[in-house]
């Protein structure tokens, strides 16, 4: 639906808030805005916009200085005559010298700003503002692509439908070849709708990240040829921009409904002989809310404790023990899966953190991994085991086990059903491996650790680095896929660190058990914060749902319980 990459960059911004795509032949340096022949002949003629720097777009792209000569002087906001030149500290605002007698003439600290330029110049941070316009124009794409799967995947929808109807006719003659027919016109009817609706607002997307683009080239280049009062002034005004764009994006986008569509068949299916159409069942458009991920910047994000929760486990035997949850995982649809490591023990939540079941392993379990949406992943470490179990709906049974060469503690999902996993390789020797085959270990990938047993393990939502926490030393390693470490962090504030989880920004979070605390780093290992508020004693195991922002840890205390916190 979307033009190329390259017809995007010219296509004429005020054609796109209606909803058309015209070629851009010319670019306002003040509106900051691309325009077609006949949007830049109405922008000529009026006048209040008849004395703005136009520029072709050829002049625009071979020559980026060609920007700078709008910005030769600024105006007051206020007083259009009135140049800026005075700054307020106390309101940390450019302003004339009416403003400076009337507004701010209370204010303690109004300097002019040819004084206070050099000071303000090594306050200012054009980086960050260009990267929170990349990160907005890169959220945007991100909504349009889940808008334009979605269509897609209605359409596949509705096929695959038709293809199960004619499976079930060789059954229930006519009255299926009516359903079929029913599902393929509303299947239709339904994809058009939905299509001409996403492209309405993907068209009004588009604009908003042509707004975004604006601002950044801009930006870019008043911060490359620009003199000082231009790059500060132009970053200030860009910048208060900002806080309008996140709330543009926040108010439309933050949640996009991602549409499905079923045949909802009646109880009364193995009588439709004698019925119609009508009743062998229904057509259901269901609108799933996909969390596409826009917050603010990681470093504005605090961690917010939320709830404390026992997991109440009724008819317990005599030989119940207090529990010790060595590991937790959260699965689709908010639900919980814990292990209990001294009663051997799977215990399913549901998303109330109620508890809905229980199985029984044949070992000692040590961590959990989700490999499917209904299939999850058990260390039994005293018995060189891989327990495969489906969760479905309120049970869990077996599906396979996976016997291993060594001990094996932390897993953790690899995607496409593959699993990376920690072992004890004997002579106090520790290695991760890759299982790529259902039922064998391949150890094509591990790493002998130099001192200090591995413990539990992830990897960024790439797949492309591993992070093992090793307690014996008080540390955390890097890895990449080839085994090649690519850093060690050990701080003095880190002790015996086990469970460690990675959010949807590939945030770091290790659990110091015995530091009490739980360390958040990014990617590159600098660290962001040190939660201390709310964190029990001796955390232990750690699960991130990225869908929510949300994670759960648990505790090895005496009175094990569980803890929720939220990224606010």
């Amino acid at each position: 639906m979307l033009p190329t990459k390259s017809k995007v960059d010219r296509v004429c911004d005020a054609c796109t808030s209606d909803g058309s795509s015209v070629t851009a032949t010319g670019f306002c340096a003040v509106c900051e805005e691309a325009m077609c022949d006949i949007c830049l002949s109405v922008h000529r003629k009026q006048k209040i916009t008849k004395a703005h720097y136009i520029l072709t777009m050829e002049e625009l792209l071979n020559n980026p200085q060609n920007v700078m000569k709008f910005a030769e002087g600024f105006t007051c906001l206020y007083h259009e005559d009135e140049d800026l030149r005075f700054y307020c500290k106390n309101h940390k605002f450019t302003c004339c010298a009416v403003c400076a007698l009337e507004s701010h003439n209370t204010c303690s600290d109004v300097r002019q700003m040819k004084e206070e330029l050099p000071c303000l110049l090594r306050e200012m941070k054009p980086c960050e503002i260009i990267e929170e316009l990349k990160k907005l124009e890169t959220h945007l794409k991100k909504v349009i692509d889940v808008k334009e799967t979605n269509m897609k995947d209605l359409e596949s929808q509705v096929n695959e439908l038709t293809d199960h109807i004619r499976e079930m006719r060789k059954k229930i003659n006519t009255a299926l070849d009516e359903l079929e027919m029913k599902v393929k016109m509303e299947g239709k009817r339904i994809h058009k709708e939905v299509a001409i609706r996403i492209q309405e607002e993907n068209h009004q997307c588009l604009s908003l990240i042509h707004a975004i683009r604006n601002s950044q080239l801009l930006c870019e280049t008043v911060h490359k040829y620009g003199i000082d009062i231009q790059k500060f002034l132009t970053a200030e005004k860009i910048k208060s921009q900002i806080p309008l764009y996140y709330s543009q994006v926040r108010e439309k986008y933050e949640r996009t409904d991602r549409l499905t569509v079923q045949v909802k068949f009646t109880p009364l299916l193995e009588s439709l002989l004698s019925l119609s159409s009508c009743d062998i069942g229904t057509i259901v458009t269901n609108a799933v809310s996909t969390y596409t991920g826009l917050r603010k910047p990681t470093k504005e994000c605090q961690v917010e404790k939320v709830e404390t929760f026992d997991v109440n486990i009724s008819g317990n035997t005599p030989s119940w023990k207090t529990p010790f949850y060595s590991s937790i995982s959260i699965l689709p649809r908010e639900r919980v899966m814990l292990v209990d490591n001294y009663n051997c023990q799977c215990i399913l939540l549901n998303s109330s953190h109620k508890v809905v079941t229980t199985y029984k392993l044949t070992g000692n379990p040590c961590d959990i991994c989700v490999v499917g949406d209904e299939e999850v992943a058990v260390t039994l470490y005293d018995q060189n085991k891989i327990q495969i179990l489906s969760v479905r709906d309120d049970s869990i049974s077996p599906i396979r086990t996976i016997t291993t060469k060594c001990r094996c503690f932390g897993i953790t999902t690899a995607g496409n059903g593959e699993m990376v996993v920690v072992f004890d390789c004997g002579n106090n020797k520790y290695c991760w491996s890759l299982i790529r085959d259902k039922r064998e270990v391949n150890y094509s990938v591990q790493y002998d650790s130099l001192s200090g047993r591995f413990n539990y393990i992830a990897m960024n939502n790439s797949k492309t680095r591993v992070y093992v926490t090793v307690p014996d030393t008080n540390s955390l390693l890097c890895f990449n896929m080839e085994g090649k470490k690519q850093y060690t962090y050990s701080p003095d504030n880190l002790k015996f660190p086990r469970g460690v989880a990675v959010d949807r920004d590939d945030n770091i979070y290790v659990v110091g058990c015995n530091s009490h605390n739980i360390h958040q780093l990014s990617p590159e290992r600098c660290i962001i914060q040190v939660i201390t508020t709310g964190v029990p004693q001796y955390p232990m195991a750690i699960s991130f749902d990225s869908s929510t922002d949300t994670f759960i840890i648990t505790s090895s205390s005496e009175t094990p319980k569980l803890h929720i916190y939220q990224l606010k």
